[in-house]
């Protein structure tokens, strides 16, 4: 009788935690998001959101040569970004992407900023989201001190557990006292959060550079009720 109680239990707490998953993506439209810099962020026919870059006045290659480092690195790394909306404080993040190998970008959570200085005729790459809230890190396929998974500049990633060139998914765990990642369902990276950065905020998808292409999909979100 206790066993059988017991699968009941756990029948129903999975029934009721499916039931808690909601769309931050409809498949449609962008609706409850928000463009932030130069980027295309644009809904496919078949329900997935791809970012890709574009050149703008600022493409270096339609001016006279040579151009200075500063000035080309500026232009290659503009970034942009796809924030929601709403902001939110506990939750369950999922989302799955798929880039050409060597594709930047990653998941804001918890930043005020909303990207802010990370865009724009002049960014400021030490004021990136990365240094507000937190990044979780997206850089295809590629074995560096952060990659996919990490907490950008807190915690690296276990690597050899993301897909190259294929569909992959993350799945983000923020809590008040802990930041989980999950990487085609193994854990790679978590941390208890900096002092002092905030506890809530809104949810962003970055497009670092002006050389990466993305595809996402099956973008939804599960809030811990209070």
């Amino acid at each position: 009788m206790k066993r059988l109680i017991l699968l009941s239990a756990l029948l129903y707490a999975g029934s009721a935690s499916a039931e808690d998953w909601k769309p931050l993506f409809n498949g449609r439209n962008l609706d409850g998001w928000e463009k932030k810099g130069d980027g295309q962020w644009k809904v496919l026919a078949v329900g997935m959101l791809i970012a890709y870059p574009v050149s703008g006045e600022k493409n270096p290659f339609g001016q006279a040569w040579p151009i200075g480092e500063k000035q080309y690195v500026s232009w290659r790394q503009t970034q942009s970004w796809l924030y929601t909306v709403g902001e939110f404080g506990e939750y369950d993040l999922h989302v799955e992407y798929m880039t050409p190998t060597g594709g930047n970008s990653g998941i804001s959570i918890r930043d005020s900023t909303r990207g802010r200085y990370s865009y724009g005729p002049d960014p400021d790459f030490t004021k990136t989201p990365a240094h507000f809230g937190y990044e979780i890190q997206i850089l295809g396929a590629v074995k560096t001190k952060y990659p996919t998974g990490s907490i950008y500049l807190f915690a690296p990633a276990a690597f050899g557990h993301e897909k190259e060139n294929d569909w992959n998914s993350l799945d983000i765990e923020s809590r008040s006292d802990i930041i989980r990642v999950r990487l085609n369902g193994h854990e790679v990276a978590s941390h208890p959060g900096e002092p002092g950065r905030p506890k809530t905020g809104p949810i962003g998808l970055q497009l670092h550079d002006r050389f990466s292409v993305f595809l996402f999909r099956d973008i939804r979100i599960r809030e811990m009720k209070k």
